[in-house]
């Protein structure tokens, strides 16, 4: 699908089903993809009341308020959203929303102390997303360097929470994964919660 479908189907399902929060976030990350920062914010800011522990969408919310000319609304998101991340161990969106305030101008806030001893205790495998010790999972969960990358990077703990929030993604979007498009869509919103974006981008073609 290109960008104005997707926009289309998203729209169609948080109409649809207005509690649906991702629906919202996905209607809102397709909005900014496209653009549309102020409708972006809009759909984000709905997904965060509905759903206040999403770390992701505080982020997206605040690059969408940003761009809107909102700066007053993107410092108080971020901040807000950089705390529910650091309470949570969400330490990538946590990183971003930090480099967000700080080129705004505005104050991270304090990191609370158990969250920081979390995130520094002792052992052998960190996962990448949280920066906290972890299991590592026994061998990649599917073929091809996408997997590999996971099983190096993600811990076992933060894999078992996106499968919980992947099945959610599948039954609230009504995904059909035999669908090349709907598993586009499960594969976009796994790569955003893992927070492996920028892994995605280096495995694209150059040129």
């Amino acid at each position: 699908m290109d960008a104005s479908e997707r926009i289309a189907q998203f729209r169609n399902m948080a109409e649809a089903d207005p509690t649906n929060e991702m629906a919202h976030f996905s209607l809102g990350n397709a909005l900014l993809q496209a653009g549309q920062a102020a409708e972006a914010a809009t759909s984000l800011q709905r997904c965060i009341d509905l759903q206040p522990r999403m770390s992701k969408a505080y982020q997206l919310a605040g690059q969408a308020l940003e761009r809107a000319g909102r700066k007053d609304d993107a410092v108080r998101v971020l901040t807000k959203g950089y705390e529910v991340a650091a309470s949570r161990g969400d330490a990538m969106p946590a990183r971003a929303m930090a480099e967000m305030l700080t080129q705004l101008g505005a104050p991270v806030p304090e990191v609370k102390a158990e969250s920081k001893a979390a995130e520094t205790q002792g052992g052998s495998f960190v996962c990448q997303r949280t920066g906290r010790p972890g299991t590592q999972l026994p061998k990649p969960p599917f073929r091809g360097p996408l997997g590999q990358h996971i099983y190096e990077t993600i811990s076992a703990e933060t894999w078992k929470q996106w499968v919980g929030q992947g099945t959610k993604v599948i039954n609230e979007l009504r995904l059909d994964l035999s669908r090349d498009d709907h598993a586009r869509i499960y594969d976009q919103h796994m790569v955003e919660f893992l927070g492996l974006e920028e892994f995605v981008q280096s495995l694209k073609p150059k040129g």
